[in-house]
């Protein structure tokens, strides 16, 4: 009876979904991130942001000329000790443009600057084909990551859960107004547990960050099953979250 009682919930969770698999797009063409954090000081985050200046150069030059499709620059909110104060990103259609982009930062003459040298550092190189975004310059974002570690299984080997749930409200968010951006990650060269994806989205303001948890809720009220599907994906027990103010980003 609890067998049976088990695969018809689950019929229904993906009755539930199912309707939207057939409006949901199909895979994007790869998007990869390059990842910067670092653990500055607090008595250096003036040095910081103004050995920042030459990279905000050369990623508005990579992305004029067509290398880049986006870059941004953040501070941390929701500070742990330890850990990242700052960061900041690129994203390239190919891991060609990505290195160059890289290889530029490196031949940089800021790149030995003190506040550099003398703070703990981090890198990730991300691969995404669930993504969307507003073009433009912003200054008023928010980041938030949430680090979620996949259930095992292969529940979902073709995304289509992933796609008719998550992805979808973040579409949403992104028509309305309330994202400048989103993304879905996972590592490609990895330094994490390979288990481990990223739902970056970047709110509009202090509002986006609430229309989001809006979307959240109102998932939860009227599509329980769509949630419980996006649920059934995920192991609760690998979730961080990352808040961080965006000082300045472009997307073309």
């Amino acid at each position: 009876m609890k067998r049976y009682s088990f695969h018809f919930a689950l019929s229904l969770i993906l009755c539930s979904v199912g309707s939207l698999w057939a409006q949901t797009p199909g895979e994007k063409p790869a998007l990869y991130t390059y990842v910067s954090e670092w653990s500055v000081p607090r008595n250096m985050w003036a040095d910081y942001q103004k050995s920042a200046a030459p990279d905000i150069d050369l990623f508005t030059k990579m992305t004029s000329d067509g290398d880049l499709v986006s870059w941004g620059m953040f501070s941390i909110v929701n500070h742990q000790e330890g850990q990242p104060t700052h960061g900041s990103w690129f994203s390239a259609s190919s891991m060609a443009n990505l290195m160059k982009t890289l290889e530029g930062l490196r031949a940089a003459p800021g790149n030995t600057d003190p506040v550099l040298a003398g703070s703990k550092h981090w890198d990730y190189i991300m691969v995404s084909h669930d993504y969307n975004s507003h073009p433009g310059t912003f200054k008023n974002g928010y980041l938030r990551v949430a680090t979620w570690k996949t259930s095992g299984g292969g529940a979902d080997p073709d995304n289509k859960i992933m796609r008719a749930t998550m992805v979808s409200m973040l579409d949403k968010l992104v028509a309305s107004g309330a994202l400048h951006d989103y993304q879905i990650d996972q590592e490609t060269v990895h330094s994490s547990d390979p288990d481990q994806f990223y739902v970056a989205i970047i709110a509009n303001g202090g509002d986006g960050l609430d229309k989001f948890n809006a979307a959240l809720e109102d998932m939860q009220k009227n599509n329980p099953m769509a949630l419980a599907a996006y649920r059934g994906l995920i192991n609760p027990a690998g979730h961080r979250d990352m808040l961080a103010h965006v000082d300045t980003m472009t997307h073309k």
